[in-house]
């Protein structure tokens, strides 16, 4: 049996930017899981939807953002960031902050005596403190009427790192958010004969900067690097400590503007031969043939070779496979989030979750890389109360958004 002071189960940017603060501040940290392994799933060719400083792990400016990483590495790419080479930025941030990482798969964690055991691979650790930051790959959300139909005719757009198997055929794609609508223009680029259908009247289109740009050197007062949210709006949301202050009654609009399903500006002109049909949603589809029979709720009807899904996620820690009935049920929820206090600490002791399962409580910037930088620092701020840090010196402060 080993010991640590920390352990952190996830090493995606949210795991690497945790890890990196905290052992700036001396902290005792073990750090386990593949890294970037979730972005590794998603389709080729895809791009980021966040500007560059957004797209920066653990903090815009300093030893890990973009910028260091280019002027250390002498690699450079264009606007808006590849796949591919978020990737490889990934992995050079895990190698300055977490190069001891343990790829492992962590089985199982449970409480013990004063904090957390953890099996891996058949070995065991003891951590005071345990940091959950393993992603969204498990809250896959597929609506339950197409449970029935078999993956070779519908499937999740997170069950595809190459698109161009749909070379050559008729694919519905339903959705009109970022995901669902660069699925549909990657297809298109592959040949496939590509349509979509929406459910709202409308797809928002974000304005790729446009009024940045008419604002100059003002923006700053009304955007925040964040990047999440619209005009004013998104100061806001980029200081979750702020945004818990607003009546729940006012946070969930608040979120629900900043997170609704959008897509690119530079999607627009790749989706210019995709059909899009508004104001639709699929009442039913059955196996016809080779392909599906799909029934809109216009009244039209399809046959198509493949749907689909671009339907996003639904964050349920219970479907988080390692964390045991015991320690699952002690955590307060709502709606499958955990309900988190200060340093994004849950009811049980010690036990953080970040990402994605931290959006109830800190606000809809917990969706987005760019959280990172103020839950790396939530967390360095509890662990230091909790006396696990090695130094006596204040953490460094966050960047002003």
């Amino acid at each position: 049996m080993t010991e640590t002071n920390v352990a952190i189960v996830g090493a995606g940017p949210y795991g690497l930017a945790v890890s990196a603060h905290l052992r700036r501040a001396g902290v005792d940290v073990r750090i386990f899981g593949e890294p970037m392994s979730f972005w590794r799933t998603m389709p080729q060719g895809m791009m980021l939807r966040s500007n560059w400083p957004a797209t920066c792990i653990a903090e815009f400016e300093g030893p890990l953002s973009l910028d260091t990483y280019q002027a250390a590495t002498g690699i450079r790419f264009g606007r808006p960031v590849p796949l591919e080479r978020f990737v490889e930025y990934g992995e050079w941030v895990q190698q300055q902050a977490a190069p001891d990482v343990d790829r492992r798969q962590v089985e199982a964690v449970s409480r013990d005596t004063d904090g957390f055991r953890l099996t891996v691979d058949g070995d065991t650790v003891r951590a005071r403190r345990l940091v959950i930051a393993a992603g969204i790959a498990p809250f896959v959300w597929r609506p339950t009427q197409f449970d029935a139909l078999p993956s070779e005719l519908a499937s999740h757009t997170a069950d595809h790192r190459d698109l161009s198997v749909f070379a050559g055929r008729k694919v519905l794609v339903v959705g009109g958010g970022q995901s669902a609508l660069e699925a549909a223009a990657l297809m298109k680029e592959s040949s496939a004969d590509v349509e979509v259908v929406v459910r709202k009247d409308r797809i928002n289109w974000l304005h790729g900067g446009k009024y940045h740009r008419m604002l100059g050197r003002y923006s700053k007062l009304v955007y925040a690097p964040t990047d999440v949210g619209p005009m004013g709006l998104s100061r806001v949301v980029a200081v979750p400590d702020l945004f818990r202050r607003f009546p729940r009654s006012m946070q969930r609009p608040m979120a629900q503007r900043s997170i609704r399903p959008a897509g690119a500006a530079w999607l627009v002109p790749r989706l210019t031969d995709v059909p899009i049909r508004l104001g639709e949603s699929i009442v039913d589809a059955r196996p016809a043939g080779e392909g599906l029979r799909v029934s809109l709720s216009g009244g039209e009807t399809r046959q198509v070779d493949h749907l689909l899904l671009g339907t996003g996620y639904r964050v349920d820690i219970s479907r988080y496979p390692f964390l045991t009935p015991e320690l699952l049920g002690s955590v307060r929820q709502i709606g499958g989030y955990p309900i988190l206090g200060p340093g994004l600490e849950s009811s049980v002791p010690r036990l953080h979750f970040l990402g994605a399962p931290a959006a109830w409580s800190f606000g809809p910037i917990m969706r987005f890389v760019s959280g990172s930088w103020y839950a790396s620092h939530a967390v360095l701020r509890s662990a230091n109360v909790g006396g696990e840090s090695a130094r006596t010196e204040d953490p460094t402060p966050l960047p002003s958004p």
